[in-house]
Formats: C-alpha cells, structure tokens, sequence
C-alpha cells in the first residue's frame, strides 16, 4: 500500500467460448498490464477460463481438462507478478459435485477457491443444470481441490469461509454474481470476519435499466460492509445465442463509486482505482454497529485466512499518481450542478427545521440577528426567513440589527441594509463606536492600539446590544458562527460566540457561499439578488480595524488564518477519518496541486492544528444548533475533546 491506499484493478478479457487457451493467453495479458501500473490485485470475471456461456459444454471432460491446463498457465504466469492477487473464474469438479469458483492465484500457485453459493435458474438463468452451489454455512470445513494436474500434491481449500491477505496485509473476500444479489450476501459475513476488500467475479448480461440498479447494489453493499467491492463481469466473446454481456467494470467504496469503464467496447478492458483501506479501517473501528455486528455473527471464528507468502509487494508507481479523486472542497458536492442544488436545499431544510422547531418550543415570535453584510449573517437572515414563512409568522418579528463600528465599510453596510429592506424584516441600527470609546476609556486601552483587546471590545458590545435588544422584544439572538469558525476558534469569547441558537453551526465556511448562491438564484428580487451577489463577492473580514484610506476592508480573515478552502480539507480528514497529519498533507498536495504549493498546504496545515487544539475551550460552550453533514463540532454530540488536550503530536507530524 502506499499512505494506506491499495491499488485494484478489475478486468475483462474478450474471451472464445469453450477456447480456455485462448483466454488464458488473454488473461495473462491483463495480468500483465495490472501489474505493470502498480496493480496489487486483480479481479477477472466469472468463468473466464472457459467463457461463462459454453452451457452443457461444461460437463464435457475435454472442456474441463483443458480449462485446469489454461488455469496452470495463468498461475505460473503470476511469477512474473509477484505479491499480486488474482482472481479468475474457472469450474471445479469435486465428487460432490461442478462448482462455479473464485480461485486466487499468487506467486505461482493457487491460493484457495471460493465457490458461488447462490445459483440462478429463474429467466434467462439455468445454472443449476450445471452447477452445485456451495454450502450456506461459512463455518463448514473447506473441501481439498486439486485444480489442474501436477500439482504436486498441493491441493487448495474450497469454501466460502477463506480469506485471502496481501503482503500489504489487506485482507480480501470474494463472491459471484448472483451473490451480490442475494437477500444475504455472502460478503456481508466476510466482511464482519475481517475482509475489507470483497472480489465480485461476474457474468451479468444485460437488460434495460438493469446497470443502474447494479450500480446502485455495489455501492450499497460497500456501504453495507463498510468496505471496498471490486465487480468485474464478462463482455465481448460471450455467445450471443440469447443473451448480450457488456463488461461491466466497477470500483465502490463505502456507498461511493469511485470508478467505473466505458461499456459497449470490443476491446479487453481494464479499470484501476485506489482504495483508501485507512479509512475503511477507521470507520469501522469508529463505527461500533460494525463490531456489535461481527461479534454476533460469529463470523470471525468461522473464517480461515490464507496468506500470500511473497517477498515483495507489487512496485508502486510515484505516489503524485494515486488513482483517486481526491475533491479539494468535501463539503461541496462537485461535478453535476443539479447535485450541488439539492445538496443545497436539503441543507436549508434542515437548518429550517432546527430553529423552526426551537421557535415553536419557546413560543418565540421574535429573532434578533446581527447583520453585518458579510456571508454568515446573510445566511442565518435568509434561513430565519424561510423558518418565519413555513410558521406563518410575519417577518417584521426577525430584527436585523447593523452595528456600524470602526471598521464597518460603506460597501458591507450598504448590503446589509438592502438585504434586510428587500427581505421584508424589521431594521434597526445602532452604532457601536460611542459605546466602545467610553469601554476604552473605562478600562484604560488606548484606542490607537489595535491590539486584540481593541477587536474583542466590539465583538462583545455587538453581543450585548443583540442579547439587550431580544430581551426588550422579548424575543432570542440568532446566532450566526459557521463551522469553520470554530474548528479555528475564529470568534470572540462571549462575544459572536454566544447566541441562543447557532443555525450555522453545522454548515463549513466552504459552503455558506454556495448556500448564499442558492438563495440569491431563487429570489425574486432583482435588488435583493444583486445584494446576495456582492456579499458573496466581499472578502470574509470580521471588519474590527479601519479601512484602509480608499474605504475598503483592510483586515481579510483568510490573510491572517489562512485560506478556508485548506482548512475546511484540513477539518473535514481530520473529523471525519481521524487521519494523521502527514496523510492529510499527503492528501492535500494531490488535491490542491496547481493551486497551492506544498509549502503554503505545510504552514496552514500547523496553524489549522495549533488553532483546532488551543480553542476547543470556546466549543465547550457551543449554543444548541442544527447538525447538518458527517462532520460536527457540538460538544454533546459529535465531538468531545478536553480543552487542555495538547496539540504536540499533530504538530510534530505537520
């Protein structure tokens, strides 16, 4: 593995019906060409020794003679790749009975054969004319084979309770077809024994709409097992007499598709991806229902696991050339606009729901919202909105106040005020700079020194006209802190910090613009819609010192902690895997390339931990808000940290 990422390929060779010969000249090929990009292992369809269509052709001895000579030659041909595992798909006689298998080869030899435990023969399928499906219990001693002759002696065991672990130590399961779509997959059990990694060998023909519900079957059974699946089925070769096959190629991992070929080709095929077995491993560590689950299936005691004995493990290409999307921006949905909006609304909703039922519970007609005229206020303005109309309250009960202070520009003031106007809800204005000069005279700071008492002072009277104001209208301070903010501590302590509930406590600064954008697209407002634009256009600036002598913002947030694209890919790997340093910075280098340099990523990813470790004591005290994605910082939930934690070890990896 490299960083945790193990390397699979999946393959489909143009086989010749009944011609094992043949399709181990072919197979030996593919093996090749994993090989060669750093595969360390390779899944190969359903009977791809003989082509899964040779029908009673099967229980012909000169088709079974020659598919154990052609399995001999592709597993001495695994020589030449050494470390590598490789599944193919070939017939298994036994005195019980034909068994349609899975066998792994490595290093020259067999390693075991997996039989197919649940034979089709409904519709288009007459398997059972053909084939014995394997026993039920996994725990049921597995069956010596010989696979082909000579041998020499060294029989495999057949059974579906085997394991197969790489060098890289991966532990690896494997089914067939039909399997998969099962009321209980028999990957389910190999999973919860251990396996990460499930080997689909398949010969699935095709049908109308029949691949979008294959799809969706792999990626909910990588869900399911919190695990990878690896499906490879047959294509161009099969007979044709009554069905299509169309080499179906596909890499899932825990409910997401991480890549898939071009169907419809004449050519052999081959897909490659990289698993990220860390993460599988942590999930499944974090996630206890896994553990509850495999200790009351019993089924870690029922499987064996055969090892591969290599030296070596297959070399690995430079590591800037993981196979893998890594997004830059996890929050945010990419690719398919229509995605990004639905992710969007349904964030809404949620955020909606949460203070509507909070509204509901305390009687509360009234909101008050600081509104400021950057990103964070204007979201938490437009949720309360939409949370006032699915109540039927009026929107004059939301007060949206702007607090003019020393740093407030007249483009930010400008926006706040239209959003409010156009919106319908009450406005009220008080300037802060009279309250605060009287604060610096009381408490002797110098008003020319621009220090942190300098910024905190106006924080903390904004919150106290908020808090004073709700309590004379008899109504609650909306919060308005996102995510990011306190993964970075970014707010002052009793200042911005506190609310009676916080809506954007769950949303990453990442995605509060596009949430912004959502809104401004569906209003109906032109100069609401133009408003909505410009915010998203300012840069974020808590506008606690002077502008500069041109009127415009001179303290940028992201110049002084760094940009948030890093941080919320610093948050999301650190919350939501528990991943090292030095895999996030690994991660991020391929993510962000072009974008930021290596020592940009390195110096924001020290000042992300120095700041997430230091400032947990201002979560510790977080307002109630709604959870919204895989990824919260509520100290009665999701995350609890002490807040004397020392931050040393993440530095040091940094």
């Amino acid at each position: 593995m490299n960083k945790g990422f193990f390397r699979v390929a999946c393959g489909a060779p143009a086989v010749v019906v009944a011609d094992p010969e043949a399709n181990a000249s072919s197979i030996i090929e593919l093996i090749a060409r994993a090989y060669a990009s750093g595969a360390e292992m390779l899944v190969l369809p359903e009977m791809c020794v003989t082509a899964y269509t040779c029908a009673d052709l099967f229980h012909s001895r000169t088709l079974l003679e020659a598919s154990a000579k052609a399995l001999s030659r592709i597993a001495e041909a695994t020589t030449h790749a050494p470390g590598m595992l490789v599944w193919v798909g070939a017939p298994v006689e036994t005195s019980r009975g034909l068994y349609n298998c899975a066998i792994a080869l490595a290093d020259g030899r067999a390693l075991v054969a997996v039989p197919k435990t649940f034979i089709p023969n409904y519709n288009e399928f007459y398997e059972k004319r053909w084939w014995s499906g394997a026993p039920l219990d996994s725990s049921a001693a597995p069956v010596s084979v010989e696979l082909w002759p000579a041998q020499e002696g060294r029989d495999v065991p057949m059974s579906t309770g085997i394991l197969v672990q790489t060098p890289a130590g991966v532990k690896v399961g494997a089914e067939i077809c039909e399997d998969l779509w099962a009321p209980a997959p028999p990957s389910t059990l190999a999973a919860l024994a251990g396996a990460e990694v499930i080997a689909n060998l398949s010969a699935s023909d095709d049908l109308i709409g029949k691949h979008a519900y294959l799809r969706s079957l792999v990626m909910g059974q990588s869900a399911r097992t919190i695990g990878a699946y690896v499906y490879a089925s047959a294509g161009f070769g099969e007979s044709s007499t009554d069905l299509v096959f169309d080499a179906k190629l596909l890499v899932a991992e825990n409910g997401t598709m991480l890549a898939e070929n071009k169907r419809w080709t004449r050519q052999p095929q081959l897909l490659m991806a990289d698993v990220d077995i860390e993460a599988i491993r942590r999930d499944r560590m974090h996630i206890a229902t896994f553990a509850d689950c495999a200790s009351r299936s019993g089924s870690a005691t029922a499987f064996r696991v055969v090892g591969i004995p290599a030296a070596e493990a297959p070399a690995r290409p430079d590591a800037d050339e993981l196979l893998r999307n890594i997004a830059p921006r996890p929050f945010v949905p990419g690719g398919d606009p229509s995605l990004l909006a639905a992710r969007c609304e349904e964030i809404i909703n949620i955020q909606v729901a949460g203070l509507s039922k909070r509204l509901h519970a305390t009687h509360c007609k009234c909101l008050v919202i600081g509104i400021s005229g950057g990103l964070d206020s204007t979201l938490a303005l437009l949720v309360a909105c939409r949370a006032f109309d699915s109540l039927g309250l009026d929107r004059k009960g939301i007060t949206g106040v702007t607090m003019p202070g020393f740093g407030t520009t007249g483009r930010t003031h400008r926006n706040a005020v239209t959003l409010m106007e156009t919106l319908g809800v009450s406005l009220y204005e008080v300037s802060i700079v009279p309250a605060v000069k009287q604060h610096f005279s009381d408490i002797g700071q110098n008003p020319d020194v621009h220090d942190v008492t300098y910024e905190n002072s106006q924080a903390r009277e904004r919150t106290q006209i908020l808090m004073d104001l709700a309590n004379r209208l008899g109504g609650m301070v909306l919060g308005t802190g996102d995510l990011s903010e306190l993964a970075l501590g970014w707010a002052t302590y009793n200042g911005d910090h506190m609310s009676m509930y916080g809506v954007n406590s769950g949303v990453p600064k990442t995605l509060v613009r596009h949430l912004t954008k959502y809104f401004a697209d569906t209003v109906d407002s032109h100069a609401c819609r133009a408003a909505l634009l410009d915010v998203i256009d300012t840069p974020v600036s808590p506008e606690l010192l002077p502008p500069t002598s041109d009127g415009k913002i001179a303290q940028e947030t992201e110049d002084l902690v760094g940009p948030y694209d890093l941080h919320d890919f610093f948050l999301y790997y650190t919350l939501r895997y528990g991943f090292t340093p030095g895999r996030i910075y690994y991660m991020a280098r391929k993510a962000f390339a072009g974008e930021f340099s290596d020592e940009v990523i390195a110096k924001w990813l020290r000042v992300f931990f120095r700041r997430f470790f230091a400032q947990q004591f201002k979560r510790s005290c977080l307002p109630d808000g709604p959870k919204v994605g895989s990824v919260c910082l509520s100290p009665r939930g999701d995350w609890r940290m002490p807040s004397d934690a020392s931050s040393a070890e993440w530095l040091k990896g940094s």
